[in-house]
């Protein structure tokens, strides 16, 4: 009913069936393509906008920034952190915004910090939020489930003005 195994009986060394595959087998079929699983990719770090940079334009990704400098446009990122020195004039929007730094214009996030040096000009419409003593803020608060929808948002319609007709002369 058992029957001894051949594994463990000493003998010729033989090959592993593997080396018997033939080697165009084992390359893959198109070069530089890894047919083996890759790990996944750890998230990179976030980018750094330096103390000497001065951006003017809209700033838009998926990961993370660190701004030391002066933005003169929006923001939209994953996690936005606002340097001491820094100064942004525009719309800041992301999920988490932590603001050591000037900005003047809306923030939108889910969660926003004002840490003791920070200086908001502008309205937050947050999820969550938490001020510390000593910011400053100028503007409105407003709380919101989805604040990254930017609908809901407390924009008053333009008023409607009459077109004005030109008298006709006689």
């Amino acid at each position: 009913m058992f029957s001894k195994s051949r594994i463990n009986e000493p003998g010729p060394a033989k090959e592993p069936e593997t080396s018997k595959v033939p080697e165009a087998a084992k390359k893959p079929a198109v070069p530089g393509l890894d047919t083996k699983p890759s790990m996944p990719k750890a998230k990179p770090p976030a980018s750094v906008l330096s103390s000497d940079l001065t951006i003017v334009g809209n700033l838009k990704t998926s990961g993370d920034i660190q701004v030391e400098g002066t933005v003169e446009g929006d923001i939209r990122a994953h996690l936005l952190t606002i340097g001491e020195n820094a100064t942004i004039r525009g719309e800041c929007v992301a999920d988490d915004v932590v603001i050591n730094g000037h900005i003047a214009g809306r923030v939108r996030g889910l969660k926003v910090r004002l840490t003791s040096t920070a200086k908001v000009e502008g309205d937050i419409i947050h999820k969550t939020i938490a001020i510390e003593s000593g910011a400053h803020f100028e503007g409105s608060v407003q709380r919101q489930d989805d604040p990254l929808s930017g609908a809901g948002s407390k924009a008053l319609p333009k008023p409607i003005v009459p077109e004005a007709t030109p008298d006709a002369e006689t």
